[in-house]
């Protein structure tokens, strides 16, 4: 659902500044370097989401018992559960609030390695690539979508420190982001 309102979002966007290009070749043109700028930015992001998830692979949520999975419906005898389906429910309850507090972990550490490669393809793109500028605003926008990708696995952590971390070191990029790209190239042009 959030991922409909930011494309759409950002459909929105692309049209609003084609449109307000007056010549038909230059439209054209910018139209596909911002289309190519969007399609770097989201290939870095999905490129390090799916990195992540190879080499840091997520966890598998436990199989239930298998007279919950069938919809088996006569665990009681004489009034009684038996001391069999109990066992069961009880290993499965055991092994879902393990597999809860292993998540949380795996969240943050993923929000973590994101988080990183985020602010190494920001540094990479202001300074490697910032005379390629096609280049350099599809790295940037990757980044900012990593970091995005960082925040919202870092909500997973169930952990409000953390959470408050992550989103503090969000911020300052973002702002980081804006002076570096946007404020200073006006103070140079005075």
């Amino acid at each position: 659902m959030i991922f409909g309102g930011v494309v759409s979002f950002v459909v929105v966007l692309v049209v609003i500044f084609v449109m307000s290009v007056q010549n038909n070749h230059q439209r054209s043109e910018m139209t596909i370097k911002l289309l190519y700028t969007l399609l770097i930015g989201i290939f870095v992001a999905v490129f390090i989401g799916v990195g992540i998830a190879a080499f840091y692979p997520a966890l598998k949520y436990p199989e239930a018992p298998t007279s919950m999975k069938y919809g088996f419906t006569e665990p009681e005898k004489d009034g009684e559960i038996s001391a069999e389906y109990k066992a069961e429910m009880e290993k499965y309850d055991q092994e879902q609030k393990d597999f809860q507090i292993k998540s949380q972990t795996y969240n943050r550490n993923v929000s973590i390695v994101a988080l990183v490669f985020s602010i190494v393809i920001v540094v990479i793109s202001l300074t490697l690539f910032k005379k390629i500028y096609l280049i350099a605003d599809g790295l940037l926008l990757g980044g900012v979508l990593t970091l995005l990708y960082s925040v919202i696995r870092g909500f997973g952590s169930d952990d409000n420190m953390f959470r408050f971390i992550v989103v503090s070191v969000g911020l300052i990029i973002s702002l980081f982001l804006g002076y570096v790209k946007f404020i200073t190239p006006m103070e140079k042009k005075k």
